[in-house]
């Protein structure tokens, strides 16, 4: 066995889970083979065993499946992953049902895969760290647990009990889990809890007091009630369209989820388990799946890694940042790095914006003051830590400096130029710009090689995703340093070149225009709005351009028409440029903060929003014909070309730059595991041949050059 070892002692048999060509135990190809000749020689040698330990001689327990084994399934592989879960699950079984006490030893986390092994054991002892975390997150990979998860939990806590952990992916730690009975015993250290187990062990050897999982035990009751309960039935007859609503038929794995939940608690536990199988393999060899797995685990993982850090540089953390600008921007990302213990400097030009923007901290903070999760000293140690002034002397000494002020060059050109002598010597200075290159914000530093974008986007609090923007003569070390900065507060950065727009404010616009065009087009507004939602936006577009401003929208508008008149060109407006100008300068619609967009705003408390009336006289064609099919896929492809082009131009460098920025920077369709796996998940030729008939019908926008499919192909990850 090259992934276990095995060890009989003194009537103990311990398997110990070992991979030597992995820094974490997964459930590999080789590791099943490994499983089914370990629970062999146990059957072999049962006379002379008293128990079974279950341990790893890895930091943590065990991680879960082998994902890349996954991303390499296709739609025929199907009846062979049914086989081989259920070939996993029978050697679980057969260590289950042995008759000898079976004790799983969790020195550090399990999580997916690796919970259900733990769950093989009758008892189970954690190492009481805070840090160890169990659970089964396979939901948000767009799989279900198959290694027996459902089935167990669901007769562990009952139908309604084991939701959370199933259908939320909720992870949990050692003491959740004793007061919660997952665990049995806490122990100290690994040493404890071996003595710890094998105490158990021999308590429960001798067979007065048989070992086995409640769930074989004859007088066995499902915590809660059946299915056939009027309690839980009445409760489950609104949990499918509850679930719908929330994934709006996009996502089958927490729709599997919940059936196998249901079914399984209907009939006899074997059989529950082939039910759990079922769905799990259908999963296993579906699109969804593969492209969630590859954003949220590969791709994500690569960005937290540092692979789009330039590698020479060493690490470093900024002791004192200013922030030139108190706005909503400025004083999130104040409170945001505040929150990590990073000395704030928040200048405005008047003490009153400035302390009102240290305000703001207070503000975001009273949740978690109500909750119980932060305490009044803590709150008052982190608004500390936000200095509030209107002196430009007060950033003496900074090693970061970040520009949040209004999207106006000249503003940007001159806060630059007297905020930026006040930097530590080794300094840098970032513009927060969302839309204005950084090569020409740039020229107003007297060190461009130190200037770099980063680009928080907003609620600052809430999104977890910085866009790091290179320029022209941006430096390795510049670059290195502000990907430093972001992990140091908590965010996830992503690392592109410059270019009007950048990534993610480029591919934005795209969508968000797309839908102003089919308004300009005839195409009623609530149409377009239920459009994207269908598609798996957040919102609709014409609500999120109300949300970012539509004055924001034509100011940038006008702004680039002035870049290229100084350039000696001309801009041409897109169609939906065109229909957000009309809102703004013919009809004074700007935007929510205004009270007025493509959305009426009521003031009275608790009146929901609702769609401007106006819209359907302005806009709307009597006898306009449109597909929904068209007008989701117009809404997705868009981004998803846009990106393409990004990446053929060198905007983007990665994929899974682009794919981790396009969903927690935008909103993009988790289910589609981000702008390019989109394309990859697709196929290729599938992808040009629809993008082909959009650009037909729907103009250049969809329409994709040899250049672009080039560096599409050229990208493609291999697993």
């Amino acid at each position: 066995m090259n992934t276990i070892k095995y060890e009989l002692r003194d009537g103990v048999a311990t398997i110990t889970f070992d991979d030597p060509a992995s820094p974490v135990n997964t459930m590999s190809e080789q590791w099943q083979a490994d499983l089914a000749e370990a629970t062999a020689q146990v059957v072999a040698d049962q006379a002379a065993i008293r128990g079974i330990l279950l341990a790893s001689a890895k930091s943590t327990f065990f991680a879960g499946a082998d994902l890349k084994a996954v991303m390499r399934m296709r739609p025929q592989d199907g009846p062979r992953a049914f086989r081989e879960i259920e070939a996993m699950k029978g050697h679980f079984r057969t260590l289950e049902t042995l008759g000898k006490p079976v004790v799983s030893c969790l020195n550090g986390s399990a999580l997916g895969g690796g919970w259900e092994v733990a769950l093989v054991g009758h008892y189970r002892i954690a190492v009481d760290d805070p840090q160890i975390r169990f659970g089964m997150p396979e939901v948000t990979l767009g799989l279900i647990p198959g290694g027996g998860g459902i089935t167990k939990m669901t007769r562990l806590l009952g139908l309604m009990g084991a939701q959370p952990y199933i259908l939320e992916s909720r992870l949990f730690d050692p003491h959740e889990a004793l007061q919660s009975g997952l665990i049995h015993e806490l122990a100290r250290d690994a040493a404890a809890m071996r003595a710890q187990a094998l105490a158990w062990i021999e308590k429960h050897a001798s067979g007065e007091a048989p070992a086995r999982h409640p769930w074989d035990d004859k007088n066995y009751r499902m915590p809660g009630g059946t299915p056939g309960s009027s309690k839980v039935a009445g409760l489950l007859a609104v949990a499918p369209a509850v679930l719908k609503r929330k994934t709006r038929g996009l996502y089958p794995a927490p729709e599997c989820a919940l059936a196998a939940m249901v079914e399984g608690a209907q009939v006899d536990f074997d059989t529950a388990l082939r039910i759990e199988s079922r769905y799990l393999a259908r999963l296993l060899v579906g699109p969804v799946a593969k492209n969630m797995i590859n954003t949220f685990f590969f791709d994500l993982n690569a960005v937290k890694s540092g692979q789009s850090r330039p590698k020479g540089p060493p690490r470093w953390r900024p002791r004192k940042v200013g922030i030139l600008g108190a706005g909503m921007m400025g004083s999130g990302i104040a409170c945001v790095q505040a929150g990590q213990g990073v000395a704030t400097v928040l200048r405005d030009v008047s003490m009153e914006k400035a302390e009102a923007g240290r305000d703001c901290t207070r503000r975001l903070t009273e949740p978690r003051m109500r909750k119980g999760r932060m305490s009044t000293q803590e709150q008052e140690e982190l608004l500390a830590r936000i200095t509030p002034t209107d002196s430009v002397q007060a950033l003496q000494g900074c090693d970061l400096i970040i520009e949040a002020v209004f999207e106006n060059r000249e503003l940007k050109a001159r806060v630059t130029q007297e905020a930026e002598p006040m930097l530590a010597a080794g300094g840098i200075f970032a513009s927060n710009t969302s839309t204005l290159p950084i090569s020409g914000l740039a020229r107003a530093s007297s060190a461009p090689e130190r200037f770099v974008g980063i680009h928080f986007f907003s609620p600052v609090d809430k999104m977890k995703l910085v866009e790091i923007i290179r320029g022209e003569q941006t430096s390795d070390e510049t670059v290195a340093r502000a990907f430093d900065y972001v992990q140091a507060i908590g965010k996830i950065p992503i690392v592109v070149n410059d270019s009007r727009g950048f990534f993610t404010s480029r591919v934005f616009g795209s969508f968000v225009m797309e839908g102003a065009a089919m308004i300009g087009e005839g195409i009623p507004a609530p149409v377009v709005e239920h459009a994207g939602i269908m598609a798996g936006m957040p919102v609709g577009p014409l609500a999120v351009l109300d949300e970012t401003a539509l004055s924001l929208s034509v100011h940038v508008l006008d702004q680039t028409r002035a870049d290229y008149r100084a350039e000696g060109g001309t801009y041409i407006a897109s169609p939906g440029e065109l229909v957000v100008e009309r809102m703004v300068k013919e009809f004074d619609r700007n935007g929510r903060a205004a009270g007025a967009g493509f959305y009426e705003y009521p003031t009275e408390e608790g009146a929901a929003k609702y769609l401007w009336p106006e819209l359907k006289k302005l806009f709307e064609k009597p006898g306009t014909q449109w597909d929904l099919r068209d007008l989701q896929d117009r809404l997705l492809y868009r981004q998803a070309i846009e990106a393409a082009r990004c990446l053929s131009e060198r905007v983007l460098t990665s994929v899974h730059d682009a794919n981790v920025g396009s969903i927690f920077g935008i909103g993009f369709p988790a289910w589609t595991g981000g702008v390019l796996q989109f394309i990859y998940g697709m196929g290729m030729d599938r992808f040009s041949e629809r993008s082909g008939e959009l650009a037909q019908r729907y103009g250049p926008g969809f329409v994709l050059t040899g250049k672009v499919v080039d560096a599409i192909r050229s990208h493609q990850p291999v697993y």
